[in-house]
């Protein structure tokens, strides 16, 4: 049971370093960072301290513009299943 506590204990001061970070670079450049880590398996308030630091998180911003569908002779698209 001692060890579950620790393990609980360490991702409740990860989180808690983490949400340190929205004072000094706010919540949407820290949410971008965050993203970022996710994306690049980063899961510790270093990573994402590094990421900030280094301006890696401007990317995730801006948010991913959506692709367009592919058109293909093939594919039928949703009408066909209405």
């Amino acid at each position: 049971m001692r060890a579950f506590t620790e393990m609980a204990e360490q991702g409740f001061r990860t989180c808690l370093g983490v949400l340190a970070l929205v004072k000094t670079y706010g919540p949407a450049r820290v949410d971008a960072a965050r993203q970022r880590g996710v994306t690049i398996r980063a899961r510790t308030v270093t990573s994402i301290r590094s990421i900030l630091k280094n301006g890696l998180d401007r990317a995730f911003l801006e948010g991913f513009e959506e692709v367009a569908p592919l058109q293909h002779a093939n594919i039928r698209g949703g009408g066909y299943y209405h």
